[in-house]
C-alpha cells in the first residue's frame, strides 16, 4: 500500500513543481499576505492629527499644548479660530480631533476649581476615535497632576463632542498590559496569517490537484490501476499537508526574524495542533473535488468555505462584539479554534492545560470532515 502511495506522492510533487502556476500558489501568497498584514494592515495610531483651538491664550494653556506636542503621539495640523473653522477641519478629515481650551482655564486652575478641556473627535472610524480620545485623556491627566494645586486625578474618559473635566482626586488608576505591552496590532495580526494561509493553501490546492486529473483525462487511468481509493486519496492530500507545514515554518520564521513577533510558547505544540486543522482543510478540499468539474469551479466554490471562515474566526473582528446568534455560529468554524491556539502559543505561551478544549474540538472536526469527504470521494470514484 505505502509503495503505491509513494508513487502517487512522487508524481504529485513532480507535476506540481513543474507547473509555474502551482509554484506561484505554493509559496508567493504566504509571503504576500505576511507582508501586507505585517506592514500595511494596522489598527495602531502612532501619530494622531489634531487641531488646537486656544480660547484662553494663557501660559497654562500653552503649557498644555506643549504637553500634547511633547507626548510624541500628536501632530498639530491646524489652529482654528471659529466654530466654522472647526467644522471645516472635521468635515475635510484634516484632523482626527479638535482640542479646545475653554476661556477661564488658567483662572480656574489657579483657584483650584474644576476646569474642562473639550475634545471634538471625528468618530467616522470608531477604532481611531477611541484611541485618540484615550491618548488625549492620558495627556490631560498627566498635565492635571503636574499643574494642579494638589494631586490631581483624571475623572472622566474623553468622548466624541464631550468635555474632559480636570478634577481633584486621590485615586490614580494604573494599568499594566500583559502579552502585548506595546499594544501593537502587528503582534495580533501576523500570527493569525499562519492559520489563514494554512487553510487556503491546503483547501484550494487539494481540490485543484484532483480536478486537474479529471480535466486532463488521467483520472480514468488511475482508476484502472490496482490502486485503491484510499491510496489515491492519501497520495493526493499528503503532499499539500507537507506544503502547509512548510508554509507554517516560513511564516513563523518571518514573524520572528522580520517582524519581531514574540513567541513565548512551544513550537512543537503548534505543529501538533496544526495536524487536526490540516485534516479539516484537506477534507474540505476533497469535498470540493467531488462537487466541481473544473479548476475554475473549485476556485469559486472555495470562497464559500474561506470567506465565512475568515469572517467568523476572530482574525480581524472580535467574536465577543458579534451578535449572540453569530457568536454561537462561530463554534462551527474550525478556523476559530486554530486561530485562538496560534495566538495563545505565540503571545501568551500557554500549554496543553489551557488549549486542550480547542485541540479536542479541532480533532473532532478534523476526523468528521475528513472522514465524510473521504467517503464521498470514494463513492464518486466508484
Amino acid at each position: 500500500m505505502w509503495e503505491r502511495v509513494g508513487v502517487i506522492l512522487r508524481k504529485e510533487f513532480i507535476q506540481t513543481l513543474s507547473n509555474p502556476r502551482m509554484r506561484f500558489l505554493l509559496f508567493l501568497p504566504p509571503v504576500l499576505q505576511l507582508v501586507v498584514f505585517g506592514y500595511a494592515v494596522t489598527l495602531d495610531v502612532d501619530h494622531a492629527r489634531i487641531a488646537w483651538m486656544d480660547m484662553d491664550n494663557t501660559p497654562q494653556s500653552r503649557a498644555l499644548l506643549a504637553k500634547f506636542e511633547g507626548s510624541g503621539r500628536f501632530d498639530i495640523v491646524a489652529t482654528p479660530r471659529s466654530e466654522q473653522d472647526v467644522q471645516r477641519v472635521l468635515d475635510a478629515s484634516d484632523a482626527h480631533a479638535v482640542v479646545r481650551v475653554l476661556p477661564g482655564f488658567a483662572r480656574d486652575l489657579a483657584r483650584g476649581r474644576s476646569t474642562e478641556v473639550q475634545i471634538l473627535v471625528d468618530g467616522t472610524n470608531s477604532n481611531t476615535a477611541s484611541l485618540v480620545s484615550s491618548y488625549a485623556a492620558s495627556v490631560i491627566a498627566s498635565f492635571s497632576a503636574e499643574e494642579g494645586p494638589k494631586p490631581q486625578g483624571f475623572g472622566a474618559a474623553a468622548a466624541t463632542s464631550g468635555r474632559i473635566p480636570m478634577t481633584a482626586g486621590l485615586v490614580t488608576p494604573r494599568s499594566r498590559v500583559w502579552f502585548n505591552p506595546d499594544l501593537r496590532s502587528r503582534n495580533y495580526f501576523v500570527p493569525g496569517v499562519a492559520a489563514n494561509i494554512l487553510m487556503m493553501i491546503t483547501l484550494m490546492l487539494t481540490g485543484q490537484a484532483i480536478i486537474r486529473e479529471k480535466e486532463v483525462g488521467t483520472m480514468e487511468q488511475l482508476m484502472v490501476t490496482p490502486m485503491r481509493p484510499i491510496e489515491l486519496m492519501l497520495g493526493k492530500t499528503l503532499p499539500f499537508a507537507l506544503v502547509g507545514m512548510i508554509d507554517l515554518l516560513i511564516i513563523t520564521g518571518a514573524a520572528l526574524l522580520l517582524f519581531r513577533i514574540p513567541f513565548r510558547g512551544n513550537f512543537l505544540l503548534l505543529l501538533i495542533c496544526a495536524v487536526p486543522f490540516l485534516m479539516t482543510s484537506l477534507g474540505a478540499g476533497l469535498f470540493l473535488s467531488t462537487v466541481s468539474q473544473t479548476q475554475q469551479q473549485a476556485n469559486m466554490m472555495s470562497f464559500f468555505f474561506t470567506t465565512p471562515a475568515f469572517m467568523l474566526s476572530g482574525f480581524t473582528f472580535p467574536i465577543r462584539n458579534m451578535p449572540v446568534v453569530v457568536q454561537y455560529l462561530t463554534y462551527l468554524n474550525p478556523l476559530r479554534y486554530f486561530m485562538e491556539i496560534v495566538r495563545g502559543v505565540f503571545l501568551k505561551g500557554v500549554g496543553i492545560e489551557i488549549l486542550w478544549p480547542k485541540m479536542l474540538a479541532l480533532a473532532v472536526y478534523g476526523v468528521v470532515i475528513l472522514g465524510l469527504s473521504a467517503l464521498r470521494f470514494r463513492k464518486t470514484l466508484d
